[in-house]
């Protein structure tokens, strides 16, 4: 009794550890509802902090490019690409230091909002 008890604690947190470290699209997207709008958009560049490496509607760091017009500069007018890298940066380039922030599709979803609405109003 005390070892299924033991196993059974051991699966819930290897379970949960596992939502924390690598967390399925499912549970993003059911756990991190957004409205897609560039105001969210805003928002979520200012909790994730991007500009901390990012230059972004003129203000922020430049240790990463510039997000300046970045809808703008894309051979790909659905944003297919941008959409992969915010999803998974490490997908597109192994190599890179930006972090996977774990977004959800909404959240993606905002943060182009925004920036297409940055590149349209520049």
């Amino acid at each position: 009794m005390k070892l299924s008890l033991f196993l059974t604690g051991i699966v819930i947190l290897l379970f949960i550890l596992w939502l924390l470290i690598s967390p399925p699209r499912i549970w993003l997207n059911t756990t991190k509802v957004v409205e897609p709008t560039a105001e969210t958009g805003a928002q979520l560049v200012e909790k994730y902090q991007c500009r901390n490496c990012h230059r972004i509607a003129g203000n922020g760091a430049l240790k990463a490019p510039t997000l300046d017009g970045i809808t703008l500069r894309s051979d790909d007018p659905l944003h297919v690409t941008l959409r992969l890298w915010l999803r998974n940066p490490r997908a597109i380039k192994g190599d890179t230091a930006m972090p996977n922030f774990h977004l959800s599709d909404s959240e993606i979803e905002a943060i182009l909002a925004y920036l297409i609405e940055n590149d349209r109003s520049r």
